[in-house]
């Protein structure tokens, strides 16, 4: 499958008006193709820190830069692309058996990050090179 099909750049509407933005994101196939299970933040890294670097078997993302900025590279072992998350209304969808590095963190980057699944360590796959063998299968 092309990288391109496993990811999707998604412009969430500002329902804000003079007193300030609104930003509203729906689970179930209204604004994210799953329904919310989890969510999580990261914030206090700074632009050396690198974050993520593993895949998951079944689990799917919605990331957003709720403050500040970060950049995630994408890999499906084949292709890799570089996502400059930078707007809080910019969401970045990404597929399971993705694999994933969250970097480039700026001091006020707030990186929220809505999850398909509840925790599961055993669905993380966090060597990449045994990520590769389990594409390739």
């Amino acid at each position: 499958m092309a990288l391109k099909d496993q990811y999707k750049i998604i412009e969430f509407k500002d329902l804000g008006d003079e007193r300030g933005n609104l930003v509203v994101i729906e689970g179930e196939g209204m604004d994210i193709p799953f329904d919310i299970k989890r969510v999580f933040y990261i914030y206090g890294s700074d632009s050396e820190v690198i974050r993520g670097q593993h895949a998951n078997r079944e689990t799917e993302f919605l990331l957003v830069n709720v403050s500040g900025s970060s950049k995630v590279k994408v890999d499906n072992g084949e292709e890799t692309e570089i996502i400059s998350l930078d707007k809080p209304r910019m969401g970045l969808y990404l597929s399971s058996m993705l694999w994933k590095d969250m970097y480039d963190f700026s001091e006020d980057s707030v990186l929220l990050v809505l999850a398909s699944r509840h925790y599961d360590g055993n669905e993380y796959i966090r060597n990449y090179d045994e990520y590769l063998e389990i594409i390739k299968k």
